[in-house]
C-alpha cells in the first residue's frame, strides 16, 4: 500500500501571548509592529481549524510540518506550538523541523529545542539535526535551515557538517530500498527564494542531492505553492513548497493549503493532491499533480 504523508507550514499561531517590554529590546521589535500591522489578521486560526480538520478526516499515515509555528520567537509561544503538534499526533506520526521565525533571536534556540524535542527525535532517540525516521518504507530526513538573523532578515544556512550527515542518511536509507523525503523550512534549491530570504548555502544542500539522491523534498517559507527540481544521483528529485496553513481570506498571496503525498513502494511515481480553502470557505482538492519531469 502506498505510505500517505500529509505536508503543511507556517501556521503563525495566533494569539501571541502576552508581550513584556523587554522581550523587545531586540529584532523582535520589528516582528512585533509586524504581527500587531498583518500577522495577527492574516493567519486566520478558524482557517487552520478547517485545514486540520480535513487533513484528519484523510487519515494520512504521517504528518510533517515544516517550521514557523511562532511570530518572534517567545519561550511562551512554544507552548503553543507544543500544542498544536499534540493536535497533528504523537512523533511516530508527526514531525516537525524549524523556520526561521522559531529561531528568531539566539534566545529563541533554547526554548525550541526543548519544547520541540518530542518531534524533532530520530528513531535512535538523538535530538540532533539532520533526524531519521523510518516508516514502513519510507525514510524521513529532517534538516533544520533555522538561524537567528538580523533584523528585516529571514535567510537560512543549513551548514556542511549538517549537509555531509545528511547525505551519510540519504546514502543509507538509499541502500535500504526506502523512498527518501527530506524535510526543510527554506526552499532549498538555487534561487528558491528572494535575497534575504534565501538558503545562503543552496549550493551546499543542491551538492548532496546530487551525491546521494531523493524521492522527494518538501518546503515551506515561500507562502506559495510551487514546485522546482535538483539533479539528482539517478534522476531529478522534485522539491514542493506548499504555502502557509493558516493563510485567511484578509492575506495576501495564496489561501491556506496543505499537500497530500501516496508514496508507493519500489520506483512508481510519487502523487501528490493539493488541497486548501475553497471560495464557499470549505477546504478541497484544488489539483493532482504530476512530479514526475517529462
Amino acid at each position: 500500500m502506498p505510505f500517505t504523508l500529509a505536508h503543511l507550514s507556517d501556521p503563525h499561531l495566533n494569539p501571541l501571548p502576552k508581550v513584556r517590554a523587554r522581550d523587545l529590546l531586540n529584532k523582535r521589535m520589528a516582528g512585533y509592529a509586524n504581527y500587531l500591522r498583518s500577522r495577527r489578521v492574516v493567519h486566520d486560526m478558524q482557517v487552520l481549524d478547517r485545514i486540520l480538520a480535513d487533513i484528519a478526516a484523510h487519515q494520512p499515515d504521517h504528518i510533517a510540518c515544516t517550521g514557523d509555528m511562532t511570530h518572534i520567537g517567545l519561550p511562551s509561544e512554544f507552548a503553543t506550538a507544543v500544542a498544536f503538534m499534540e493536535r497533528l499526533g504523537p512523533r511516530e506520526r508527526a514531525s516537525f523541523v524549524p523556520g526561521n521565525h522559531d529561531a528568531y533571536v539566539p534566545s529563541s534556540l533554547a526554548a525550541l529545542g526543548e519544547a520541540m524535542a518530542p518531534w524533532c527525535r530520530s528513531d535512535e532517540g538523538l535530538s540532533d539535526y539532520p533526524w531519521l525516521k523510518v516508516r514502513d518504507h519510507v525514510a524521513l530526513i529532517g534538516l533544520s535551515s533555522a538561524v537567528p538573523t538580523g533584523p528585516v532578515m529571514a535567510w537560512g544556512r543549513i551548514g556542511q557538517e549538517q549537509a555531509d550527515k545528511a547525505e551519510a542518511l540519504l546514502h543509507y536509507a538509499g541502500k535500504r530500498g526506502l523512498r527518501r523525503v527530506v524535510l526543510i523550512h527554506h526552499p532549498p534549491h538555487v534561487g528558491g527564494a528572494q535575497r534575504g530570504r534565501e538558503l545562503r548555502d543552496s549550493p551546499v544542500f543542491e551538492a548532496m542531492i546530487g551525491a546521494a539522491g531523493a524521492d522527494l523534498v518538501i518546503h515551506g517559507h515561500n507562502h506559495r505553492w510551487s514546485i522546482a527540481r535538483i539533479p539528482g544521483q539517478r534522476a531529478d528529485v522534485p522539491v514542493v513548497g506548499v504555502p502557509s496553513c493558516s493563510m485567511g481570506p484578509r492575506g495576501h498571496g495564496e489561501q491556506a493549503s496543505w499537500h497530500l503525498f501516496s508514496i508507493p513502494e519500489g520506483d512508481a511515481p510519487i502523487s501528490l493532491e493539493r488541497r486548501g480553502t475553497m471560495p464557499t470557505g470549505g477546504v478541497g482538492k484544488l489539483a493532482e499533480v504530476d512530479l514526475v519531469k517529462r
